[in-house]
């Protein structure tokens, strides 16, 4: 989906092993990464493992909300996603499905890309709709990228980080 008028990008290429590529509708690989409950239970805070139907509509919902596109790495000579992530103004959920990536700024390095891509698109502000207590992880990941909480909800907090 195109933000504002500006058309999405095919690919952002955040360095030279690590990309971002459009969602082309072809998703079923990822379907792993969504069976494992303690990943779905730091993103849905359930321990309830996706179908594909699950799957296909939460995709569905997140291309037609903003920008989707998957988080790719170069493996010898072919990229290789690892995860997902969903871009607007609103909301930025992000999701590094293959645990061998987790813990190697991948998800800030993603962060920082999208928060470019704001300023490339004349956003003032960023908002994450809400990051669990219990998802450090990616609590640390956002404030580290200039993301303060803003708001508490019942199982976290609102991110904001202002551009302008």
């Amino acid at each position: 989906m195109a933000i504002q008028g500006n058309e999405q990008p095919a690919v952002i290429q955040i360095d030279e092993s690590l990309r971002l590529r459009k969602y082309d509708g072809v998703y079923e690989f990822a379907l792993e990464w969504y069976q494992d409950e303690n990943t779905v239970y730091l993103v849905d805070g359930k321990k309830a493992s996706y179908t594909m139907e699950r799957l296909r509509r939460m995709y569905e919902y997140l291309n037609n909300a903003g920008e989707l596109y998957f988080i790719e790495v170069l493996e010898d000579t072919v990229y290789k996603p690892i995860g997902d992530v969903a871009f607007w103004q609103e909301d930025m959920p992000i999701v590094i499905g293959d645990r061998n990536y987790r813990g190697r700024k991948i998800g800030r390095k993603v962060i920082s890309a999208l928060i470019q891509r704001g300023k490339e698109l004349g956003y003032d502000h960023l908002n994450v709709g809400e990051i669990y207590d219990w998802n450090e992880a990616s609590r640390r990941c956002f404030e580290r990228a200039g993301f303060r909480a803003y708001e508490k909800t019942d199982n976290g907090s609102r991110y904001l980080l202002r551009l302008k």
